[in-house]
Formats: structure tokens, sequence, C-alpha cells
């Protein structure tokens, strides 16, 4: 007796950003579980799911025309994300959170469903800018966050999106437990993904100081669909709101300055 809080079978697993990287890795993991898989993406899908449905996390118009297609889940993995550029907000939070508030609002979410996130260790200090980002998660619809970014300088950036992802969700925590619902999100250190290798320079060298004192290869989408995944099975049912680090001990090196690192510094706010 249970074994079976470790599985997917019988649920619907909605994967926003599933095509390549750590979405595809959670899809598969669920897949392979008994999960009948929905994948939304703008590039297109190389494995086997139930369904997968072309969507511009980018444009309203696409998100809601995905959104109509849609039927009731029990598990939803949001993971889509890009590194910079103009719509960096929009596919990174305001789209993926419309989705999420639309699903629930009309009960395609409901009792015993699990919604599952990718952030990041960027956004790990988010709770030194929780006033900020609540004062941004207060404009709830996709208009009104938009204008919002617009009207504050600065904050259609990376790190902004995974600080609002992070109050996001533990903000929405108290909502989903009296629905019966559960909602996470995972905070990934330095993962040898597509998204990572478009952006060598920045982000493949991130974390190398660890990986020198250690010796560990860089983390992989795997590992990090792993983690997501339990967070969205019946297994994890007591784990609600939080953001759980998968970083293979780098910010713990920070926080209790273990580790003499310049940037790693700056990720746990002590710089």
């Amino acid at each position: 007796m249970g074994a079976e809080k470790f599985r997917f079978d019988g649920k619907r697993v909605l994967v926003v950003g599933g095509a390549t990287g750590m979405g595809a890795a959670a899809a598969r993991v669920a897949g392979e579980l008994g999960g009948a898989v929905t994948v939304l993406d703008i590039a297109a899908v190389e494995y086997p799911t139930a369904a997968t449905l072309r969507v511009d996390l980018s444009d309203r118009a696409s998100v809601d025309s995905a959104l109509s297609q849609l039927g009731g889940f029990e598990v939803l993995f949001s993971c889509a994300g890009i590194a910079d550029g103009p719509d960096l907000m929009r596919i990174n939070f305001i789209s993926q959170r419309h989705i999420i508030d639309t699903m629930v609002g009309d009960g395609r979410l409901a009792t015993g469903a699990a919604v599952g996130m990718i952030s990041s260790i960027g956004g790990y200090a988010w709770q030194d800018n929780v006033a900020q980002c609540l004062d941004f998660l207060a404009s709830q619809t996709w208009d009104a966050m938009e204008a919002w970014i617009t009207s504050h300088e600065g904050t259609n950036n990376y790190g902004f999106s995974k600080q609002a992802m992070n109050t996001y969700v533990a903000r929405e925590a108290l909502g989903f437990a009296k629905r019966g619902m559960r909602i996470n999100a995972l905070m990934p250190g330095a993962v040898d993904t597509p998204l990572a290798r478009k952006n060598p320079d920045t982000w493949l060298p991130f974390q190398g100081d660890f990986r020198e004192a250690t010796g560990h290869p860089r983390l992989d989408p795997e590992q990090m669909g792993n983690a997501l995944a339990f967070l969205c099975m019946d297994a994890a049912s007591g784990v609600n709101g939080a953001t759980l680090v998968a970083d293979d001990g780098y910010v713990p090196s920070g926080v209790t300055h273990t580790l003499d690192s310049p940037m790693l510094a700056m990720v746990v706010g002590q710089a």
C-alpha cells in the first residue's frame, strides 16, 4: 500500500512548455508513470503524448484558443521560460498564471488537483522583494499585469519573473488548500537545457565554482523533471505553497557561507 501514490495512473496531466528541457522530462516521467499527458508548446513535441497543442505564450489570443480546446486535468506542470526579450514576462509568468487562474476559476482544475511550476534559484530571494511582487500580483488579469510591468521599469526580466512566481505560489497556497488542491514550485540551479545552451556565455558557466569544488557535472533535465513530478504526486500531498530548491547544494552553501562566491552571495541576497 502506498506505491500507487508515486504514480499518475488515471490522471490527466497538462504540461505548459513541454517540448524540450525540464518540461519534456517531467512530461515523460508522468507518461511513464501512467498519466495521460497533453503538451502545450510553440515547438514540436517529439515524444509520445495523449495530445499536443501549439500555443504562443506571448500572445493572449493563442493562449485563449488553446484553453478553449482543453478539458479538465488533475495535474498541471507549468514549465515554459525564456532568458530575455520583450516577451519575457508574458511567457515566463503572465500567460502561465492566466492558464492556471482560468482553469481553477472554471473548475477544470478542481479538488485533488496539483500544480507544479518551474521557477529558478534566480528568484531565491523573493521574500526580500515580496511587497513589490504582491503589488504586481494584485493585478490579476492579463492586461492589468502587462500594464503593471510597463509602468514599473526594470521588472521585465528573468529574476523578477521567478520572484513573482515564487510569491504567487506562496500567495495561492491557502486558496488552493481550501479547494483541496496544491500548488508548488521547483527552483532549479544550473541545468544543462536547450535554453541554457542558447545563452552559453551567461548560463553554462553558472554554478561553475560549485562544480569545481565538488567535481559534480551540471544538473540535467531529468533530475528536475523527477523532482517536479514528485511535487505533483499524491505521495507529496502534504506539500503546498513550497518553493523547493534543487541545485545540488549550491544555495545552502551560500546561506551558510561554506562556499565563497560573489555570484552565490548575490543569489541568496547577501551581496
